[in-house]
C-alpha cells in the first residue's frame, strides 16, 4: 500500500483538479503515480517534463528510448517503471524478454545501467561511443532525461505507489 494516498478528485482544490484535467486532456490517462504527485501540482509539472525532454530527443526513435528507459528502470528496481516500458515495447510488437538490440540500443542500455550503477564512473568507452553518435545538445537532453527517469523510479519506490491495474498484464514473470 502506498505511503502517500492518491488525490481525491472530488475533494481536491481547484488547482489540483485543473492540473488533473489538463493531464488527462494532454495524455489521455492518469496513472497512480500522477494521482499521487498531484498533491503538489508543481512536483507533477516537474516530473511531466519527461515528455518535454522526450520531444527534444526526437532524433532517437521510440524503441531505443524505451530500451534506455527500461534499462534505467531495471537498474533502479522500479516495478512500475519497468512494466510501463515493457508495455510500450509489447504494444509496439516487441518481446522485451527476447529483444535483439541494435548497436544504438545496446549503447543506450549500457549507458542507462552505468548511470544508475555509479553516475561518477560512467565508462569512458560508453562516452566515446555516445559522442560519436550524438551532438552535445542531444547528450545534455539524454542525461537530463535519465535524471527524470531515475527520479521517477525513486518516487515510485520510496512512496511505494500502488501498481496500476492496467500494467498487470505486462509485468515481468518471476525469475
Amino acid at each position: 500500500m502506498s505511503n502517500i494516498p492518491q488525490i481525491d478528485y472530488d475533494t481536491a482544490s481547484e488547482e489540483i483538479r485543473s492540473a488533473h484535467d489538463e493531464e488527462v486532456r494532454v495524455r489521455g490517462r492518469m496513472t497512480n503515480m500522477k494521482r499521487t504527485l498531484l498533491h503538489s501540482p508543481v512536483a507533477h509539472r516537474i516530473y511531466a517534463e519527461w515528455f518535454t525532454l522526450r520531444s527534444e530527443l526526437s532524433v532517437i526513435p521510440d524503441r531505443p528510448i524505451w530500451i534506455f528507459s527500461h534499462a534505467i528502470s531495471k537498474a533502479s528496481k522500479s516495478k512500475i517503471a519497468i512494466t510501463f516500458f515493457r508495455r510500450a515495447l509489447i504494444n509496439a510488437g516487441f518481446n522485451p524478454d527476447a529483444l535483439e538490440l541494435s548497436d544504438e540500443e545496446t549503447l543506450l542500455a549500457a549507458f542507462g545501467e552505468a548511470i544508475v550503477a555509479d553516475s561518477n564512473a560512467v565508462p569512458a568507452e560508453i562516452w566515446a561511443k555516445l559522442k560519436q553518435r550524438y551532438d552535445a545538445k542531444t547528450l545534455v537532453d539524454l542525461v537530463a532525461f535519465a535524471g527524470i527517469m531515475i527520479a521517477t523510479a525513486i518516487f515510485n519506490n520510496v512512496v511505494d505507489v500502488d501498481f496500476d491495474p492496467e500494467l498487470e498484464a505486462f509485468a515481468e514473470t518471476s525469475r
